[in-house]
């Protein structure tokens, strides 16, 4: 992977409004929206490793196979 990965022209326009949203936030408005959104993002990464385990049966008993 050598060329870095560029968002579509949709996500370039999302990430337009989701700037102009913040920069009307106020300080406390900004940092609880952080933290939610970290908790959302920890939240998705766990989501992912299941989907993976489940999909690579890691979590199946060798002793059934």
């Amino acid at each position: 992977m050598d060329q870095p990965i560029e968002i579509t022209l949709e996500q370039e326009f999302s990430l337009i409004k989701f700037i102009d949203q913040v920069q009307q936030m106020s300080r406390e408005q900004a940092q609880e929206f952080l933290i939610l959104q970290h908790k959302q993002m920890m939240i998705r990464e766990r989501m992912y490793q299941e989907i993976l385990k489940q999909q690579w049966k890691l979590d199946m008993d060798f002793a059934s196979l």
